[in-house]
C-alpha cells in the first residue's frame, strides 16, 4: 500500500490491529462454539472472551512489536499471536485454538477483510454512480460528435456517453455484490478439512457470528476460485474506470477541448510551460487501474495448490489483498470527485460536430437515396463521392459543405428533395431515442 493512494478507512482493514482483532474474534467464537458443543468448559470460553477482549481492544505498537518478536523466533505468525494471547488469558489459554489449524484463522479472517473491503467499495461505486447520473441528466440533450476509430461518426449526446458509463459501473456493482457473497465464507474444519477434532457446529456458529456462511467443503483452506473471482471483479471495475478516464483524456486534448478536468486555483501543469492544463487525474486513474488488474493472473494461479494445501498463495494474497482494494477505493473516490467537477463545453462540442462540413450526416443521406428507388450500392457510391469531395477540400477556397455538394450532384437532383435533404441534416434525428435509452438505464420517472 502506497500512502499517496491510500484512504484511512480502507487501509485500516489491512492494519495489524484489525487483523489481530479479527483473529481473536475467530478464536473466541470458536471457543464459545466448542463450549456449546460440550468440548471445553463454558467457564474457559468465558475467560477467553473476558481476558482477551480488553487486550485486543487496546492493542498498540508495543503489542504488535511483541508479536513480531515472537514470530522472529517461531517463524509462524499464528503461533506468535497465540503465544502473545496466552500471556493475557492465562491457564484457560490451553482451550484456545483447540482442534483448529492456522488456516482456519487465516482464511476466515481474509474472508472478513475482503467483505469489509467490498462494503467500502460498494459505497465508492454508489458515489461514482451518483456523479454519473447527475452529469448525464445535466447533458442529456447536449449534442456532441460520436467517434469510431477516433474519427467523427454521427451525432450523439454527452448525456448518452455518460449514461453508458453509468450502466457499466452499475453492472460492476452487481458483480461486486455477487463476488462479496461468494467470498463471505468461513472454514473452521481442522488440518485437512475433515472436522476430525471439531464439531461442524463450531464452524456454523463462528460463521453466523461473523456474517459469513460455512464453506461447504474445504481442504485445509477455502478454495481459491472464490478469491480469483473476487479479484477478477475488482479488475473489471478498474477497467471501467480506465475506459472513462481515457474518454476524459481524449476530450481534454487541445485539438478537441470538449471537456476537461477542473483546474484548481494555484495548480501548476508544467514546470517548464506555464500554460499547461493537463488531465493528470484521469491519467493517474489509468495507471491505478493497471495496478488493480495486475492482481488477476496471480489470483488465478493461486487456485492450483498442492493436494490439501501449500502456501504458495499466501505471499501473493498478503500483497494483492491490500493493494487492490486500497488502490481501487482511492481510484473510485478520485473518479467521483473528478466527475463532479468536470468542466464541459457544449459550444465546443457543437463546433467540432459541424467542423467537417456536415459529412457526419452521410448515413441518413444514404438511406434517403436508397428510398428514392436506387440500389443501396449506388446510393453509397453517390453519398461517398459527395462526402469525399467535402472532406478533401475542407478549408480551401473551392471547398463546399456536404449539403451543397449533394445539391449540386446530378445523381442526387430529382431523387432527393431539398426538404428531404434538410431532414437528413437535422440533428434531432439522433436525439429522438434519448428518453427511451435513459429510461432503460436509469429507470422510469
Amino acid at each position: 500500500m502506497v500512502p499517496r493512494y491510500s484512504r484511512p478507512e480502507m487501509a485500516g482493514i489491512w492494519s495489524p490491529e484489525n487483523r489481530y482483532r479479527i483473529w481473536f474474534e475467530i478464536e473466541a467464537l470458536a471457543a464459545e462454539g466448542m463450549a456449546r458443543a460440550g468440548a471445553i468448559p463454558e467457564s474457559a470460553a468465558r475467560a477467553i472472551r473476558e481476558q482477551g477482549a480488553p487486550k485486543l481492544a487496546a492493542i498498540g505498537p508495543a503489542d504488535i512489536e511483541r508479536i513480531d518478536a515472537i514470530e522472529r523466533e517461531t517463524r509462524h505468525d499464528v503461533i506468535a499471536f497465540l503465544t502473545w494471547l496466552a500471556e493475557a488469558i492465562g491457564p484457560d489459554s490451553r482451550f484456545v485454538h483447540l482442534g483448529m489449524t492456522s488456516s482456519d484463522v487465516l482464511d476466515t479472517c481474509l474472508s472478513v477483510q475482503l467483505t469489509q473491503a467490498a462494503d467500502l467499495l460498494l459505497k465508492d461505486l454508489d458515489a461514482v454512480l451518483a456523479a454519473l447520473k447527475k452529469r448525464a441528466f445535466e447533458h442529456k440533450y447536449t449534442l456532441t460528435i460520436g467517434r469510431s476509430h477516433g474519427i467523427h461518426a454521427e451525432p450523439t449526446t454527452f448525456g448518452l456517453k455518460l449514461a453508458g458509463h453509468y450502466a457499466e459501473f452499475n453492472r460492476g456493482r452487481t458483480r461486486l455484490l455477487a463476488a462479496r457473497e461468494e467470498i463471505a465464507v468461513a472454514a473452521i474444519s481442522g488440518a485437512v478439512g475433515t472436522f476430525a477434532h471439531l464439531d461442524t457446529s463450531v464452524e456454523e456458529y463462528v460463521a453466523a457470528a461473523l456474517g459469513l456462511r460455512p464453506e461447504p467443503i474445504s481442504t485445509q483452506i477455502i478454495p481459491r476460485d472464490r478469491h480469483a473471482a473476487f479479484f477478477a471483479t475488482l479488475a473489471v471495475i478498474a477497467s471501467g474506470i480506465e475506459r472513462l478516464a481515457t474518454e476524459v483524456r481524449h476530450l481534454q486534448r487541445s485539438e478537441v477541448r470538449e471537456a476537461e478536468e477542473f483546474f484548481h486555483p494555484g495548480q501548476k501543469g508544467s514546470s517548464a510551460m506555464p500554460h499547461k492544463r493537463n488531465p493528470v487525474l484521469s491519467e493517474n486513474l489509468c495507471g491505478l487501474a493497471r495496478i488493480v488488474r495486475s492482481a488477476v493472473v496471480p489470483a488465478l494461479e493461486n487456485v492450483t495448490l498442492w493436494h490439501e494445501r501449500d502456501i504458495s498463495h499466501s505471499s501473493v494474497e498478503r500483497v494483492i489483498g491490500p493493494d487492490t482494494t486500497v488502490t481501487l477505493d482511492f481510484a473510485l473516490m478520485r473518479l467521483a470527485g473528478m466527475l463532479d467537477r468536470l468542466l464541459v463545453y457544449p459550444e465546443r462540442m457543437r463546433a467540432n460536430l459541424d467542423s467537417l462540413g456536415g459529412v457526419v450526416y452521410s448515413g441518413e443521406v444514404l438511406l434517403a437515396l436508397a428510398r428514392s428507388g436506387i440500389s443501396r450500392e449506388a446510393a453509397y457510391e453517390i453519398t461517398q463521392r459527395c462526402a469525399m469531395a467535402t472532406w478533401t477540400k475542407l478549408g480551401t477556397p473551392e471547398g463546399r459543405g456536404f449539403r451543397a455538394n449533394l445539391a449540386a450532384d446530378p445523381d442526387v437532383k430529382g431523387r432527393v428533395s431539398a426538404v428531404e435533404l434538410d431532414a437528413a441534416f437535422d440533428p434531432a434525428l439522433h436525439t429522438r431515442a434519448v428518453d427511451r435509452i435513459f429510461a432503460r438505464v436509469f429507470g422510469a420517472g
